[in-house]
């Protein structure tokens, strides 16, 4: 059983009645804790995960996990160092013993009301669990994200995530109703269909992956004679679930071509939270949005160890459910090399520490001992007028590598040649400095999907 209430502070409450504690159990995360004073929230963390460690009794996945847990875990979030890591192989491993949730669901099925399935693009596909109570709590936290990003009553916002299974559609879009936009829920597919519906409806906000625009213009060139970008009337993007917005370059180039104003706003990590991050209209990192319901860590990637928390430290996220139902993670490696921007206060209020994904560690390339990441790489590709930015990193073959295999597409009526190659290959190993090996490509030429784009293909992996 499930009730939500808001208190006189404003803050809302969820009840849970669990059948094995004779009493309800009540969680609280704050309305607006991203304006909240520190001590002030790190108070509503330590309540949540004084209540919170209760429920991981019901968990046999930290049982057999942690000896000593979890009637023993810390009482206070400071001591979750001593607790061991949790990663996605464990989850993916426990679930295949224990299908279809895993072990470390920590309720009973009959307060399961949702399933969402990822793709399993990097391996076995996930099944991840939602309550009632865990569905308004993604909902809420995702509507900070937006609402921070400009999304408002007067906007009319098309949302192009894929709903089939993917957590990025209707938990998405759920997120964007919180913030009282009218929202379209349009999907993936028929992109010509899109461009009609926005010029009908007179949309004027997109909600989409970072590459799904290139896909758009694409359409728009074939399907609408005479028709650019700008006269489709979108004036907000709304985007994530990619790399590529900290390239501001990349970002500019989407905001002269489509006249709207592009913000990251829906960073997240599935098996934790769907959307808890995302920059507010004052700058272009992101804040920190969901402090009161995750407790969030910095680790160095090959030893492990905790790092500080503050401006310019950069580690891998690692992250801590304060306050979920179904499926509540302590300790999990995100997978995300991410750098700490800012612990001050933001112009607009906010008290949300601030930070940047750098990328995914297994999507990081090694070449000669220099880390080379899809963001940096986007940055040294748009950086080149005679390259419309499209890219990929085909690797054939296992580490070692000497040189970087990318392919890059020519921009529209640049013609290939080897004076061109020679610039472009000298001009982007010097921007990364590796050795490259550059393929150029006719404009058109790699494909353009409908939701996330792979910048890195491992093709001995398949």
């Amino acid at each position: 059983m499930h009730a939500l209430s808001t208190t006189k502070s404003g803050s809302i409450e969820c009840h849970q009645y669990q059948p094995d504690h004779p009493r309800f159990i009540t969680l609280t995360y704050q309305d607006n804790p991203e304006f909240l004073p520190r001590p002030t929230l790190r108070a509503t963390q330590i309540e949540n995960w004084q209540l919170q460690r209760k429920r991981l009794v019901l968990s046999e996945f930290y049982k057999e996990h942690h000896q000593a847990a979890p009637v023993n875990f810390p009482t206070d979030i400071a001591g979750l160092e001593a607790i061991a890591f949790t990663d996605k192989e464990m989850l993916r491993a426990n679930q295949r013993i224990h299908p279809p949730f895993g072990s470390y669901l920590a309720t009973s099925l009959e307060n399961v009301i949702r399933l969402h399935r990822t793709s399993g693009t990097t391996g076995q596909a996930m099944n991840l669990a939602l309550s009632a109570a865990d569905t308004q709590l993604q909902a809420h936290i995702a509507g900070r994200s937006q609402a921070a990003a400009g999304l408002g009553s007067r906007d009319i916002v098309i949302h192009c995530l894929n709903y089939q299974m993917w957590m990025g559609g209707l938990t998405d879009h759920l997120g964007l109703e919180t913030t009282g936009a009218v929202v379209v829920p349009f999907g993936v597919g028929d992109s010509e269909r899109l461009v009609q519906t926005i010029l009908d409806v007179g949309i004027n906000a997109i909600s989409c992956t970072p590459s799904y625009p290139a896909r758009l213009e694409q359409v728009i060139q074939k399907k609408f004679a005479g028709l650019k970008p700008k006269d489709l009337g979108l004036r907000k993007g709304f985007m994530g679930g990619e790399a590529g917005l900290d390239d501001l370059t990349f970002r500019h180039r989407l905001e002269e071509t489509w006249g709207m104003r592009v913000m990251n706003s829906n960073y997240g990590v599935s098996d934790v939270l769907c959307n808890f991050a995302g920059q507010c209209t004052e700058q272009n990192d992101l804040h920190f949005l969901a402090l009161d319901v995750i407790f969030p860590e910095l680790v160095n990637p090959d030893s492990l160890e905790r790092l500080p928390w503050e401006t310019d430290r950069e580690g891998e996220l690692v992250l801590t459910n304060l306050y979920k139902e179904c499926q509540p993670l302590v300790r999990f490696r995100t997978g995300d090399l991410v750098r700490l921007t800012s612990t001050e206060i933001c112009l607009c209020g906010r008290t949300a520490p601030r930070f940047r994904v750098i990328g995914r560690i297994d999507d990081m390339v090694t070449v000669r001992g220099v880390n080379v990441f899809p963001s940096t790489l986007s940055s040294a590709v748009h950086s080149q007028i005679e390259l419309n930015g499209q890219y990929r990193v085909r690797l054939r073959k296992p580490p070692p590598y000497d040189q970087l295999p990318l392919e890059v597409e020519l921009a529209k009526g640049v013609s290939n040649s080897n004076l061109v190659s020679k610039d472009l290959t000298q001009a982007i190993g010097k921007a990364l400095r590796i050795t490259v090996d550059l393929t150029l490509l006719k404009p058109g030429t790699l494909f353009r999907p409908d939701g996330k784009t792979q910048r890195v293909i491992k093709e001995y992996e398949s």
